[in-house]
């Protein structure tokens, strides 16, 4: 990745971040710009930039022209772990009381997402939290967990997925558990998340 090289648009990161998000599919230009909601011909262009910047790969099949996360590059790796530590700033602005309330398991858990509706639409009916932390842990996640709710900072219940990692490389085939880790945002330990993803893909 040369140094003129390395800008990235809006966009771009989007693709990036979703590709890599959704480790055991591959997207065309066309599903991409379905899901991101831009126009085909510009997601094409940019999954092509993008994959020579060497954060996308590039495959051929049929007709069509598919893009994968390249996950076994070192720069591709480390770009994906600093555009994540950026999502805590990006959750949506209806879960901002949350993401406050979250900070408070920090040296409890090694990696914290939230999924499900709440991070698409303000009109959801509860939050999905999932928190990855060791058993010896558990007594300290309960307390804030509790503290969390009688603040009643977060008007709507909050439903919590408690794992350990060993939980989630178990059920790495599980499609449940493949959404929970695909349509997440990450609001702790984004590097824990890239290692945990590029585990599942093994």
């Amino acid at each position: 990745m040369a140094a003129n090289n390395i800008q990235f648009t809006k966009i771009e990161v989007q693709i990036a971040k979703y590709l890599f998000k959704h480790y055991k599919d591959r997207y065309n230009a066309r599903q991409l710009a379905r899901i991101l909601n831009v126009n085909h011909s510009h997601a094409s262009k940019l999954c092509n930039i993008l994959a020579d910047k060497k954060l996308l790969v590039k495959e051929d099949i049929g007709n069509s022209t598919f893009f994968s996360y390249r996950y076994d590059n070192k720069l591709a790796i480390k770009f994906m772990e600093y555009m994540l530590s950026l999502e805590e700033n990006d959750f949506p602005k209806w879960l901002s009381a949350l993401s406050h309330s979250l900070k408070k398991l920090n040296g409890c858990i090694e990696m914290g997402l939230v999924f499900g509706s709440s991070v698409k639409t303000k009109d959801f009916n509860d939050v999905d939290i999932l928190l990855m932390y060791n058993s010896e842990k558990a007594k300290d996640v309960k307390k804030i967990k509790d503290g969390i709710r009688k603040s009643e900072l977060v008007e709507k219940p909050i439903r919590y997925v408690d794992i350990t990692e060993k939980d989630i490389l178990q059920n790495k085939e599980n499609k449940i558990f493949y959404n929970m880790l695909s349509g997440s945002v990450v609001f702790n330990n984004p590097e824990k998340y890239v290692e945990i993803v590029r585990k599942c893909r093994k």
